[in-house]
């Protein structure tokens, strides 16, 4: 662009100083012709004095006649002589689009016809010139439909275009056309040959060094089983190691390998699930899920990482979006889980709360949002752009010290678009930041909705008692959607003061533990002191399994984040207050109160499984499984590949059967279908596969089939 710019400057300033000769030329032909004919009439007058001084004026005027034209020359052969020194073509045409002058690089190209380009022709001509010459290369076209193409670009774009032309004998040129102030238009021809073969080279050089990444890729995701089994053995022998009689230091040594080798493990992960991503090996296997239930799953993974720096974890799941969706819930579990491990990562005080809404796209399908928003360090605005990157972290000193692969984010980001969603975030340094994630998933018809729990009559307002604002408001519109109203304070003083005016009946009481100046326990002894037959409920996630939880202040102990059927759930078993605090449905009189740890006391079960095969051809894998299961009475029976475990199944019937996936001879998906075809001709129906875990499963009993847990 910059050569066109310096030639039309440069054809400009020698028209102007073509036009300027032109024009004294005229004012002396004007002048000479004037002093001719005053010489004429005074030859017809007077004198021969005159006649020599006319003669003399006009001699004068013929030299500087003469003297202009030769500028007039001049400049024309300079202009000519820069045009033709111009390595690349040249060519000028009028406003009727005809060939005004062209310099011999631009006619070469017509070899053997270039003596057909002459000035006068109309453009039109030149390609057909071309076509009889066969100098251009037709891409598959016939003459006509090339030569329609090119004048069709030209009448186009009006002069003022850029078209590429492929030549014989791999010649690429570039055709430059632009329209100048009077109309005339300039045409430039440029041998971009060894720009495209740069080129070229340059696109395989990118292919090469794309199919080597995907090659290295496509190892690391085949070599995944045998990267990870290692580690698991590693692992598991350490948890057992860590369950014997050892000293202070012997624990401290085993602890530290437990720990190093579950790191070592995620990075692991980290790196093999972005290797099969990149590897194009990563599949999505869909299926019936519930979606709440899967995200609150990932909050309890991380709710004691939470728990120790106080940073409360909240969910706010939308009361009018349905849960049971179809979709992969595993890698929708990674997504979340990578997105709330960095919010609690990051952040030291606070909150991570997380919302999910949805809306509907088509008849069946949602469109579901959902934002993961932390009260962390923030991403500085520069690093925004980069945060979804491979290996990238915000390089600030404040985060320098949180460890990580920072494959997380690029590995969520390439399974929401696997997904076919869409991943953003925003974020303000020192505020917080708030990552969010767009797919679309069909909604589940496998199952009804189950019917939410029945609040009895008597709960008619609550008061709600906890220092995260956020929290607040999730719980009073969960409770506004089962009917009852509430009374919001996020001060222990302020609900004191509420239950001594008197002004609001209160029928059940909600607190959280970690408060300002008042904690949930002063709060529950303070009011069973003054109203003891108000039902008092404890939710918080850092009382959660201390041994100081007085466990006769509460009615229930629910664990942050709750799920909402939990809640309601447990309101709905609170008793009327005429009949204490005993449970309706109890005859012996025991209270209805739960344990902080809120499970269940192990009932014995006369059916429990005993007879137990694994199949696992990892000998390190078969120690660990058999140290589990015998702490837990049981002695399992062993297959060390598939072949093997067909043949144990069809030796004795057990109740369970846990399957490795890969082994010799045979996998584990092969002998799984294996052993439901024997079963199916021996007319024994193969139980359904459950929606939400990767294993089947069947009550054991006489002529029942096996549950088959295939482990991975």
């Amino acid at each position: 662009m910059n050569e066109i710019l310096r030639l039309e400057a440069e054809l400009a300033f020698e028209k102007a100083a073509r036009q300027a000769a032109e024009q004294l030329v005229a004012r002396l032909t004007d002048e000479l012709e004037k002093v001719r004919r005053q010489a004429t009439e005074r030859t017809e007058g007077d004198g021969s004095g005159q006649q020599r001084g006319l003669r003399a004026d006009a001699a004068r005027a013929s030299e500087d006649l003469d003297r202009a034209y030769k500028a007039v020359f001049r400049a024309e052969r300079r202009l000519w002589n820069a045009i033709e020194a111009i390595p690349d073509g040249f060519a000028i045409f009028d406003n009727e689009d005809r060939l005004v002058a062209a310099n011999s690089a631009y006619c070469a190209i017509f070899h053997p016809l270039e003596d057909r380009i002459r000035p006068g022709m109309a453009y039109e001509e030149i390609p057909r010139i071309a076509l009889e010459a066969g100098v251009v290369e037709l891409e598959g076209k016939t003459p006509e439909e090339w030569l329609a193409t090119i004048l069709e670009h030209r009448r186009r774009n009006e002069g003022e275009s850029d078209a590429i032309v492929r030549h014989k004998g791999g010649v690429w040129l570039r055709f430059v056309d632009r329209r100048t102030a009077d109309g005339d238009t300039v045409s430039l021809r440029f041998d971009i040959t060894e720009t495209r073969r740069r080129e070229a080279a340059l696109e395989e050089a990118r292919r090469r060094a794309e199919a080597a990444s995907r090659a290295k890729s496509a190892f690391l995701a085949n070599m995944s089983h045998e990267i990870r089994t290692p580690m698991n053995g590693i692992i598991g022998m350490a948890e057992l190691l860590g369950e014997m009689d050892l000293d202070e230091e012997q624990r401290l040594y085993v602890d530290t390998i437990r720990n190093s080798g579950e790191a070592l493990l995620v990075i692991i992960n980290d790196i093999l699930d972005y290797s099969k991503i990149e590897a194009r090996k990563l599949t999505l296997h869909p299926e019936p899920f519930d979606l709440e239930a899967s995200i609150h799953e990932v909050m309890m993974l991380l709710r004691p990482q939470a728990a120790r720096k106080r940073v409360d974890l909240l969910l706010d799941y939308d009361i009018f979006m349905p849960t049971r969706f179809i979709g992969d819930p595993g890698r929708i579990r990674q997504v979340v889980l990578n997105l709330l491990g960095n919010a609690v990562k990051f952040t030291e005080k606070g909150h991570v709360l997380i919302r999910a809404v949805g809306m509907e796209k088509a008849p069946g399908t949602q469109e579901i949002h959902i934002t993961v928003e932390d009260t962390g360090i923030g991403i500085p605005p520069d690093k925004l752009d980069h945060v979804f990157g491979e290996f990238n972290q915000a390089e600030e000193g404040a985060s320098r010290r949180y460890e990580g692969t920072g494959l997380g984010l690029a590995i969520t980001r390439g399974l929401i678009d696997l997904m076919g969603g869409e991943i953003w975030v925003e974020s303000e340094p020192g505020k917080g930041s708030c990552f969010g994630f767009r797919i679309d998933l069909p909604i589940a018809k496998d199952v009804e909705a189950a019917a939410p729990p029945v609040i009895p009559s008597h709960l008619e307002r609550a008061l709600v008692v906890d220092d995260v604002a956020p929290n607040l408001t999730i719980i009073s519109r969960h409770l506004a959607a089962a009917g009852i109203a509430c009374v919001c304070k996020e001060r222990p003083r302020e609900a004191l003061a509420v239950l001594e005016a008197g002004g609001e009946a209160i029928d059940v009481v909600i607190t959280d533990y970690v408060m300002p100046v008042m904690d949930g326990f002063a709060l529950a002894r303070e009011i069973r002191e003054r109203w003891p037959d108000l039902p008092l409920l404890l939710m918080s996630s850092v009382a959660f399994g201390r041994k100081d939880v007085p466990e006769e202040l509460f009615d229930k102990v629910l664990i942050k984040p709750c799920l909402r059927q939990d809640m309601l759930r447990a309101l709905a078993d609170l008793a009327p207050p005429e009949s204490g605090i005993v449970d309706d449905a109890a005859a012996d009189g025991r209270e209805t109160r739960h344990p902080p740890s809120g499970k269940p006391a192990p009932q014995p079960h006369e059916d429990s499984a005993r007879d137990i095969l694994v199949a696992e051809d990892n000998r390190t894998n078969r120690l660990v499984i058999g140290k589990l299961l015998e702490g837990l009475g049981l002695v399992p029976r062993f297959a060390t590949n598939g072949r093997e475990a067909v043949a144990a199944w069809q030796e004795r019937r057990p109740d369970i059967i846990l399957m490795d996936v890969s082994m010799p001879e045979m996998d584990g998906l092969e002998a799984t279908r294996e052993i439901r075809r024997l079963e199916r001709a021996e007319g024994l129906t193969p139980p359904p596969s459950s929606p939400s875990l990767p294993m089947r499963w069947k009550p054991t009993g006489s002529g029942a089939t096996s549950a088959a847990w295939t482990l991975s």
